[in-house]
């Protein structure tokens, strides 16, 4: 690899700091969704919106306890791991429930061959980018999206299905990690942080044009979160304050991703960056209603007992090497990267309104 300027390579280490390391309520009524009948939904990206494609392996935590454990802490005789990166449901449960369905649509993996649920279909894989992480061995976004398209060509899913379609698209920051495979990027130079970041963005919007054309009918896309306020940038500070270079990152990014997307009809950016903003960095008598639900925003409800450790860790001797908070509705992040449940359902509030106004526009063809 090159050497890269100093200013991305700062970028990168302060990113990529216990990188190693990255990998609810109880269930919401159905909402009535939107005036427009939406009952299929595509979901692509990363672990905010991945619901069970890694493999059920010791390499993915997310299908052993504590993961899926919130039904257990309300009464239930066992854990239920699903493959979410979260105590229960995630982001892309929480959208499918303002479209009327009753949870995100079933994943890739765990979808018959040659099948789509009526519901549509999940592609997402936690850890994914649109670049290659070789160290996650997961699909890219662009790959994802051909996978769709195979499907489409086939007829595994119908045209007319996709009458009916809203895409999630979530891209979260593994771009940015070092593992990423920036030789292969597409880059004509490292000059600084904007120009990854425009590569980065560029392919996201480009991507969502080909869901376009292929006849989704409404794209819903998230910018970037804040990821300087996760707990694996917060810990160095005692889970005090946010790292503001990291959430520069982001704001370049979201910069960025709404000037490319500014002019693409049916397409809506969900705020993520705002809304979780208001809920966990804001100003002292500021923020958001939904930031009083939280005595615990900045601390993840699962720690690991080591700096290089994971939530879910074991020994072999089976001794669990990481802490768990009491209730989980009080934190808003799950672990060092994921929110709770209860995270999700706050931020989704955050964005309803504004959802459903653009759910409820026509389609302009």
């Amino acid at each position: 690899m090159k050497l890269m300027p100093t200013v991305f390579c700062l970028l990168l280490v302060v990113l990529a700091l216990g990188g190693a390391r990255v990998e609810a309520r109880g269930t919401p009524s159905a909402d009535q969704g939107s005036k427009n009948q939406w009952s299929s939904m595509f979901v692509f990206g990363d672990g905010f919106v991945d619901n069970g494609n890694l493999p059920k392996t010791d390499t993915w935590r997310q299908w052993s306890y504590p993961y899926g454990s919130y039904l257990n802490s309300r009464g239930s005789a066992t854990p239920v791991p699903t493959g979410r990166l979260s105590n229960y449901w995630i982001q892309s449960d929480f959208i499918a429930r303002i479209l009327g369905l009753s949870e995100a649509p079933p994943s890739y993996r765990l979808t018959p061959h040659l099948s789509c649920d009526p519901s549509g279909m999940t592609f997402a894989f936690g850890g994914a980018g649109v670049y290659e992480v070789p160290d996650k061995k997961v699909p890219t976004l662009a790959t994802q999206v051909n996978a769709f398209t195979r499907l489409l060509n086939t007829g595994v899913i119908s045209k007319q299905q996709l009458q009916s379609s809203v895409a999630l698209v979530s891209i979260s920051g593994s771009d940015y990690m070092t593992g990423a495979n920036v030789d292969n990027a597409f880059l004509s130079s490292f000059d600084d942080i904007d120009s990854y970041i425009g590569n980065v963005t560029t392919e996201i919007a480009k991507n969502v044009g080909k869901l376009q054309r292929l006849g989704v009918r409404k794209v819903l896309v998230n910018n970037m979160h804040p990821i300087g306020c996760t707990p694996l940038r917060t810990s160095a500070n005692n889970y005090t304050t946010c790292d503001l270079l990291a959430n520069y990152a982001a704001t370049v990014h979201n910069n960025n991703i709404e000037h490319l997307m500014g002019n693409k009809n049916n397409a809506h950016m969900l705020d993520l960056y705002t809304a979780f903003t208001d809920i966990v960095n804001h100003a002292p008598g500021e923020g958001s209603e939904q930031s009083n639900n939280f005595k615990r925003k900045l601390t993840p409800c699962c720690e690991a007992s080591t700096q290089l450790g994971y939530c879910g860790q074991v020994s072999p001797s089976g001794k669990r090497l990481y802490s768990l908070c009491k209730n989980p509705d009080k934190n808003f992040y799950w672990d060092e990267t994921y929110p709770t449940t209860a995270g999700w359902e706050a931020v989704t509030e955050a964005l309803e309104e504004p959802l459903r106004e653009f759910l409820d526009r026509d389609y302009v063809p």
